[in-house]
């Protein structure tokens, strides 16, 4: 779930990287009789089996040239994602200490520890989880009902100068909330809902306590970080902790300039990264406003489905206007395969095979393609195609699990042994239906989540 910013909470871009599948249900699925729901019912085991987790992910190193990550810094941290200009860093100086409030969700704790972990070994901060007292950060979970009775559209959100909601309720209208006005954090508060997955919760986590530490701004120029509004990686990726351990580097500190800092990025990019000096590249372009305008309104809320679709269309317009061959090329047709889903099939599988083409460009092998793959093998599922499905899960399945994403590798398990079972090989179609099961507990949430997403996968199948 992309986390938010007080500042740009009404500008949320939903979460559609999730799968779709009610949607390719509704386009390209012929109408099942009894007899499939009964195979279908039959496969599912009488309960579900025990959630599985992730440990610490292994992340490489960021390939792009110094050069290059010094512009991607500069621009993460010294403007917020409305595109205020930010005049000064901040950040904290001295340890940092991380506290819960009581009531968080069960798998907060381990997710949390995990990442503090992580933030110790690859960027390098000072930073502590205390069980009490005044904390630098404080992580407050409620209800998303509650949360989004004062801030509608958020998934998650950070905000400075505060540590818990009531302080939060009482500030939100004047100037204490604003980050600009900061010159070193002190005090931030995180605040993620409590009844949603322990996948969500986690995602909330890392997006949070990473802009609570470091830079407030997203770029969709990025491929590999979780500071872009495309909502693709969800776990800290290798940039984004040199991000971190860049902006915690005791060359730098609160109340720097730009041009301070671009002054003193050479150097320390050169002692952390040092095999980032033997790579060529210079900086990715900006994004203009037209293009991110044209993919908020068509991921946002409260348009019709042909508005958005046109919205979409001008974004794929646009990029090709810019000479794009990036992410954000590809990330606008994945968005116009997205919402036409259920309109033009065949339209949807060319924006889907354009985008996977870019992305495998950008990023080999990465989730950006694990995703396009979900959503090929799904087409491919409900055309009977089985050894297509095999073939493009086998593929996604491993980008999946190196970026820690549940729900699409549960996603990918359950269509996996759909097509398993319409091939003949039920014994392995069950081992791989228990799997999915259990990275649904993590990536869905509740059981019922889960054998909803399970039926849908099912009924996709043209095998019963």
């Amino acid at each position: 779930m992309k986390a938010l910013h007080l500042s740009r909470f009404l500008t949320q871009i939903p979460k559609i990287i999730a799968p779709v599948l009610a949607l390719l249900l509704a386009a390209c699925t012929p109408s099942t009789g009894a007899d499939v729901a009964e195979r279908r019912a039959a496969a599912l085991p009488a309960a579900l089996p025990p959630m599985n987790t992730f440990g610490a992910p292994r992340v490489p190193a960021p390939s792009r040239s110094n050069t290059s990550i010094a512009a991607d810094f500069l621009d993460l941290s010294f403007q917020m994602e409305s595109g205020r200009v930010i005049e000064r860093i901040s950040r904290f100086e001295g340890p940092v200490t991380i506290a819960v409030a009581a009531g968080a969700p069960a798998s907060l704790s381990n997710d949390l520890d995990l990442l503090l972990g992580r933030l110790r070994r690859e960027a390098g901060i000072d930073i502590t989880r205390v069980s009490s007292g005044p904390a630098s950060i404080t992580i407050e979970t409620m209800p998303r009902a509650r949360m989004q009775r004062i801030v509608p559209q958020a998934a998650c959100f950070v905000v400075p100068r505060v540590s818990s909601w009531a302080e939060f309720r009482r500030n939100r209208a004047g100037r204490t909330l604003d980050w600009t006005t900061l010159e070193t954090r002190e005090q931030v508060a995180v605040f993620i809902p409590s009844d949603v997955s322990p996948q969500e919760v986690r995602d909330c986590l890392h997006e949070e306590i990473a802009q609570a530490l470091g830079p407030l701004n997203d770029l969709y120029r990025l491929p590999d970080s979780v500071f872009n509004d495309d909502n693709f990686n969800a776990v800290l990726t290798g940039f984004d902790m040199l991000i971190l351990r860049t902006y915690y580097s005791d060359a730098l500190q609160s109340g720097m300039t730009r041009a301070e800092v671009r002054a003193r990025l050479p150097g320390v990019l050169s002692q952390i990264n040092p095999s980032g000096g033997s790579v060529a590249g210079g900086r990715g372009s900006n994004t203009p406003r037209p293009w991110i305008t044209s993919i908020e309104a068509a991921l946002g809320p409260g348009s019709s489905d042909a508005a958005r679709i046109t919205a979409a269309q001008r974004a794929v317009r646009l990029a090709q206007q810019q000479r794009w061959s990036d992410s954000r090329l590809a990330f606008s047709y994945f968005a116009l395969g997205r919402l036409t889903l259920s309109r033009d099939v065949e339209s949807s599988i060319a924006a889907f095979q354009a985008a996977s083409v870019i992305f495998e460009q950008v990023a080999p092998n990465g989730i950006q393609s694990a995703h396009v793959d979900m959503q090929l093998a799904a087409f491919a599922l409900s055309a009977g195609r089985t050894e297509e499905v095999l073939r493009l899960t086998e593929r996604a399945l491993p980008a999946a699990t190196r970026a820690q994403n549940a729900s699409l590798l549960s996603t990918l398990l359950m269509i996996r042994a759909e097509a398993l079972e319409d091939t003949g090989r039920p014994s392995e179609a069950r081992s791989v239906r228990l799997d999915s099961l259990a990275w649904g507990r993590y990536g869905f949430g509740s059981g019922a989540a889960v054998n909803a997403r399970l039926n849908e996968v099912a009924a996709l199948s043209p095998g019963g």
